[in-house]
């Protein structure tokens, strides 16, 4: 053992931190970074959604292919592959979202005159033009969601290969759809410090990855703002059935929950916006889609909802600002 250490011995040396070591160089009000502006939700100014609505509804169909080859790392998107290759259990239940499910989810939508953004990997559209073709004949609008759900955005990717990414799924969307694409939202919502400025590059309006708020808000990037929209993760079927393994009802009771306390603060506030993500591999099942249709029933059934698209909600939510 060795013996106790004197304090007043000549042996020891007293070492003092540097002052840079207390310093933040990003320390100050509000925010640590310049993405966006520090403000408080209650403070900002109210917004008035068309025809006096209190809620502005946005339902968000994700369309999405997972590759049978999906990589590991550095993190398998939700819904990714999970028994060793191939597993063809799994990639043939995700693959029945595009030929069955999604039939369901469209057919529940129209019931209900219910419009959607629809987010499609462009590998979805290129395998699926049928899909593309299903979604403007409605008048529906198309969002990005990136190339497929094996090509993610992260901090480490290359960013010439991350730039050829967003390229590859905003210009075959745009050409098969012929609009203008204005809306991005990433696969796994998982972005690198460059995501943002990438999509910006490429004429994207607004982005859904940043789920820090209930309100659109201004967005800094290199190419000029855009607007961050509030595309909640937690209101999503895979989020509530798949990742925590809740019931259909449990699903049904938390999309009403969200809309009656957003509701209740449009009466107060000023408009807000209610977004639902629907996965057709998930909720378009026969036995899943009654817990969708009656959740729908519920955001339908007051006459003071508007059900628009994503670039018509931030049109809408631009002009007052």
């Amino acid at each position: 053992m060795r013996p106790p250490i004197d304090a007043t011995s000549d042996d020891q040396h007293t070492h003092s931190l540097p002052d840079s070591y207390l310093r933040y160089e990003h320390r100050r009000y509000g925010m640590d970074h310049d993405r966006y502006e520090w403000s408080m939700l209650v403070k900002r100014k109210p917004v008035e959604w068309p025809n006096q609505a209190r809620i502005a509804l946005w339902v968000v169909p994700a369309l999405e292919f997972f590759p049978l080859d999906t990589p590991v790392k550095p993190f398998k998107a939700q819904g990714g592959m999970v028994t060793p290759y191939p597993d063809l259990r799994h990639f043939t239940l995700r693959e029945f979202g595009s030929r069955v499910g999604v039939f369901r989810v469209f057919e529940a939508l129209d019931k209900r005159n219910i419009k959607a953004t629809v987010a499609f990997n462009s590998e979805v559209a290129r395998r699926y033009p049928f899909l593309m073709e299903e979604v403007t004949r409605r008048n529906w609008e198309v969002m990005a969601h990136g190339v497929d759900m094996a090509k993610l955005h992260y901090s480490g990717l290359d960013e010439a290969k991350e730039k050829a990414q967003v390229q590859e799924s905003l210009s075959t969307l745009r050409e098969m759809s012929g609009q203008p694409v204005r809306g991005w939202l990433s696969p796994a919502r998982s972005e690198s410090f460059a995501t943002p400025d990438l999509v910006a590059a490429e004429g994207v309006e607004y982005m859904c990855d940043w789920i820090n708020d209930d309100m659109p808000y201004p967005f800094h990037t290199k190419s000029g703002d855009v607007v961050a929209m509030p595309h909640q993760h937690w209101i999503s079927d895979t989020t509530i059935l798949f990742f925590y393994k809740q019931s259909g009802a449990d699903f049904v009771q938390q999309v009403k929950d969200q809309f009656d306390t957003l509701y209740a603060e449009a009466g107060e506030h000023g408009g807000r916006i209610m977004a639902l993500t629907i996965h057709p591999w998930m909720s378009g099942q026969a036995h899943r889609i009654g817990f969708l249709e009656e959740a729908l029933d519920y955001l339908a059934s007051k006459s003071d909802v508007w059900s628009a698209t994503g670039s018509e909600i931030m049109d809408a939510w631009k002009a007052q600002q």
